[in-house]
């Protein structure tokens, strides 16, 4: 996918957005006492390298003049001023560290909390507008965070730098700071000429490098169906695709940067030669004193350094502009759809029983897949939806769920705490089975006893002890997927719904175990609605809500029957 264009005034606002949010967060005192405390550093830093160029000065001039008591004395001072300036950018750099953690995981757990809140995540990979928020949360967060404090340090400490080192330079000559300053002038413009496409290929990078890292762990996580199939050459091809696509681009970014190379070098090494070829005539006149000379030198190219900024720094201004693009494209992505209203189908929670109002659903290319269904599906009621074909048990389930669909009416479910949903295909993760099964969230009191009862009542055949209740694994490569789906089940139990809400449950537990596993629900006054495979048995529910092949509908109410 390639670079999304995104406004450099939107970019802008939300990245003052951004730390405005973080000054004023709950968490914004401990940031501002480490902020003031960078800046009381950075400024003790600025005066002790002024310190330190008058010290040099007169330390080199007494060298000169071969002045040993005042030799001595002037290295007394300028160790004393190297080990202050040591301790001040030690403490300065453990204070940025500690403000830019703090920041990621105040960003970081603030973007979890919107990734994860009204099915955004989902949602966001059906777009399909953003690639990779996985990696912006983690990567891109993390680098903004850490660039964009090290970047206003850096700036903070180039401005003192300017304010300082300014009067030591014009007092040594007003010809060298001049200079100075047309100097770096004239380096951050053609260094921005030769720089700038750099940003539009990090960008890319980024993605192409997310695109490799994504293809092999496919690989990784399907590799016993990759060996079954003998796939193997398909998927190197595919991954030695990406990887050129990956390299390529990098080649441009390689070129670019040989490109400023050059120019960078060049400029900095004239940095050293330049103050030297000015003042030197004056101390051969005998105008000025040995020490001025390393003195002018260290002064000018401070300055410049601090004029220099964008010269110094071009390689991470670009991959940082990269950043803010691509959490600016996240952010935006998001902030649509959250504004994306379907005014046609209504998802609505109320107390009370699951139901449909009016409801069409339309296959993708228009056909109708249900119409005009309106029905209350009872408390205490066992259900299965089934007809020909099960293109409108599918779109009837993911419109249920909160998945999407297209049509126009209402469906009501109860409150989210009181309908449990359970696709066809399960994931439970890592984790412990605890953190599955009964989360601390959850009011009800379950012992462990019960959990382990309740998994062998509905036909877990492994057979776990108390011990694996609280191990740490990755259950969704240990157990099967079909112990999965009861493990998800027994958690959905546990939570006590009003509704089970099964999607072919009839494939995933066979036609026996749903039998017992609908008695078993039954027990508890829970009701359970399974959208099931065309032809699957109806004996076991009380009612069937039977759709046909042109989007018509009828409840049958089997207790009645029998």
């Amino acid at each position: 996918m390639g670079k999304q264009q995104i406004p450099l005034k939107l970019t802008a606002t939300r990245f003052v957005r951004a730390i405005k949010l973080f000054m004023t967060s709950d968490v914004g005192g401990r940031a501002g006492f480490l902020l003031a405390s960078l800046v009381i550093l950075f400024g003790g830093i600025s005066a002790l390298n002024v310190v330190n160029s008058f010290v040099g000065r007169h330390f080199m001039t007494a060298i000169a003049e071969r002045q040993t008591a005042e030799f001595v004395r002037q290295a007394v001072l300028y160790t004393g001023a190297f080990a202050a300036s040591t301790i001040a950018s030690v403490i300065a750099r453990f204070a940025e560290e500690r403000l830019a953690l703090l920041w990621r995981e105040y960003l970081t757990r603030r973007a979890i909390g919107v990734y994860m809140t009204d099915g955004i995540f989902y949602r966001l990979g059906i777009q399909g507008k953003v690639s990779y928020p996985d990696q912006r949360i983690a990567e891109d967060v993390k680098a903004f965070t850490t660039t964009t404090l090290s970047f206003l340090l850096m700036l903070l400490s180039s401005v003192l730098t300017v304010f300082t080192f300014s009067s030591v330079l014009w007092l040594i000559s007003p010809l060298l700071f001049f200079t100075a300053v047309i100097y770096a002038a004239f380096g951050s413009f053609m260094t921005i000429v030769l720089g700038r496409p750099l940003i539009d290929l990090n960008y890319n990078q980024l993605d192409s490098e997310a695109a490799f890292r994504s293809g092999l762990i496919q690989v990784r996580e399907n590799a016993e169906s990759i060996m079954i199939e003998g796939a193997e050459q398909r998927h190197a091809d595919r991954l030695l695709k990406q990887f050129d696509s990956l390299a390529t681009n990098f080649r441009r970014i390689i070129g670019i940067n040989r490109n400023v190379g050059f120019f960078a070098t060049g400029y900095n090494w004239m940095i050293q030669i330049i103050p030297v070829v000015i003042i030197a005539p004056a101390f051969m006149r005998a105008d000025m004193e040995f020490g001025v000379i390393t003195q002018s030198a260290a002064a000018f190219a401070m300055l410049v350094g601090a004029f220099s900024f964008i010269v110094a720094q071009f390689n991470s201004i670009s991959n940082f502009a990269t950043v803010v693009a691509r959490i600016s494209s996240f952010l935006e992505a998001i902030e649509d759809l959250r504004g994306q209203t379907d005014s046609s189908l209504e998802l609505i929670e109320a107390e009370g029983s699951l139901g449909y109002e009016r409801l069409t659903l339309t296959s993708p290319t228009g056909a109708p897949l249900v119409k005009d269904l309106s029905v209350l599906v009872p408390a205490d009621t066992r259900v299965i939806v089934a007809g020909e074909g099960d293109a409108a048990s599918t779109a009837l389930f993911r419109a249920t769920a909160g998945l999407g669909a297209s049509g126009t009416g209402r469906i009501v479910i109860p409150p989210r705490q009181h309908v449990r949903f359970l696709g066809q295909r399960a994931y439970a993760g890592p984790g412990t089975l605890r953190q599955i099964l009964a989360p601390p969230e959850r009011s009800i009191e379950t012992t462990d006893d019960q959990i382990l009862a309740l998994l062998r009542d509905l036909g877990l055949a492994r057979d776990l002890a108390l011990s694996d209740l609280d191990s740490e694994q990755d259950w969704s490569t240990l157990l099967s997927p079909r112990e999965q789906q009861l493990v998800l089940l027994a958690s959905a139990i546990i939570a006590v719904p009003s509704y089970i809400v099964l999607e072919k449950a009839d494939t995933i537990f066979g036609h026996e175990l749903l039998v017992a596993i609908l008695g078993f629900l039954a027990e508890r006054g829970i009701a359970c609605v399974n959208f099931a495979e065309p032809g699957a048995p109806r004996a076991a529910y009380d009612a069937v809500l039977e759709y046909g092949p042109d989007g018509s509908w009828k409840w049958i109410d089997q207790k009645q029957k029998a």
